[in-house]
């Protein structure tokens, strides 16, 4: 039986159900197109919009696969199927049809079928309250991400450093308990007192709060699950802590791009389907980076991602004041990537490996 890690080993077979996938989903937005619009031109719309989203989801979520993999690399084989398997159904239901309802329902003052009903019948009206609840969902989730990008930068046993002048010194103030929390909230103060309206203000420094406490606490819970004794079980609640962490991680992703979609259709079927494709894909890509070895390979490759989620936090936070594009996003996040999977080829050429 051939290795899978072995170099010349094709990387389609990780990708097998993401394809399946892919082409269920065409389908049904192919189909949803037609019951909406009647005709085929809307079906086809439907279908052409299907396939942007999943895309966009892909080129947005480069690093959040990346920063998967580093997790990933801990837990046994059990739970990796479980990610692949529980998480693609919290990542596809959960944060793409239930999340976007649970916000109309509590931005709406409705009931989960009302939500519902309006969301397949109001369309434009649905994703105006979607837009409407932006601001806080842009604090929360910038404030986590931006614990995860700062908590990789500040660890003082961190030893492989991409950009030196800059991660040798943030590495050597980590020695300061708490700076990198401080350093969010501070921000998330500072954010708040610069919007416009009061309201929005406390609205932003409480969602943002929340996110940090949400960080502390996850971050706390797989410590606890992953350290203790060696046991068969603390190695269950280890691969249960990084589960959670990765859900967490994974939603806070979602936020964003969850509500830039409604930028491409109103329709929350046509959505939950796109992004579904794309983060099935994400969820391939992780389980290939980890089993061949790729962030050992290419030491630099995770620094690229956990610099695109910091430039990720901040955008979620400078979208408080004013918008900016997905595609944007996507790009600065494939950008750095890209670049510091070209530093570790150099690197490995220069040794001559």
């Amino acid at each position: 039986m051939p290795d899978r890690g072995a170099p010349g080993h094709s990387h389609l077979p990780y990708f097998k159900w993401a394809f399946i996938v892919t082409g269920v989903g065409l389908i049904l937005g192919f189909v949803v197109g037609w019951i909406y619009g009647g005709t085929l031109a809307a079906a086809l719309s439907f279908l052409f919009i299907t396939s942007v989203l999943a895309v966009l989801e892909i080129s947005l979520s480069f690093d959040n696969a990346i920063v998967n993999a580093r997790k990933l690399k801990t837990m046994g084989e059990v739970w990796r199927r479980r990610f692949l398997t529980w998480g693609i159904l919290i990542a596809v239901f959960g944060m793409r049809i239930v999340f976007p309802l649970l916000i109309i329902v509590v931005a709406a003052n409705v009931g989960p079928w009302e939500a519902l009903k309006l969301a397949a019948t109001r369309p434009e009206e649905y994703s105006h309250l979607m837009h409407e609840a932006h601001l806080p969902i842009a604090a929360f989730g910038g404030t986590f991400l931006m614990m995860v990008a700062l908590t990789y930068f500040f660890d003082p046993e961190k030893e492989v450093h991409w950009i030196r002048r800059i991660e040798r010194r943030v590495a050597g103030a980590a020695r300061i308990r708490g700076l990198e929390a401080a350093l969010v909230l501070g921000l998330a103060v500072i954010a708040s007192i610069l919007l416009p309206g009061e309201e929005d203000g406390r609205q932003f420094i409480v969602a943002a709060t929340y996110g940090l406490l949400t960080f502390l606490l996850v971050d706390a819970g797989g410590a606890i699950m992953d350290g203790g004794l060696r046991s068969t079980q603390r190695t269950a609640a280890g691969g249960l802590g990084a589960f959670l962490y990765l859900e967490v991680l994974d939603a806070s992703f979602s936020f964003d791009g969850v509500i830039g979609a409604f930028a491409l259709s109103h329709n929350i079927f046509i959505i939950a389907i796109g992004l579904g494709i794309g983060a099935m894909y994400v969820r391939s890509m992780t389980v290939m980076l980890v089993e061949k070895g790729t962030l050992n390979q290419y030491r630099f490759l995770e620094h690229g991602a956990f610099y695109a989620i910091l430039v990720l936090s901040l955008i979620m936070y400078a979208q408080a004041f004013f918008p900016i594009p997905e595609v944007i996003t996507g790009f600065i996040g494939v950008a750095l990537i890209g670049a510091a999977f070209w530093s570790s080829v150099k690197g490995k050429r220069a040794h001559g490996d």
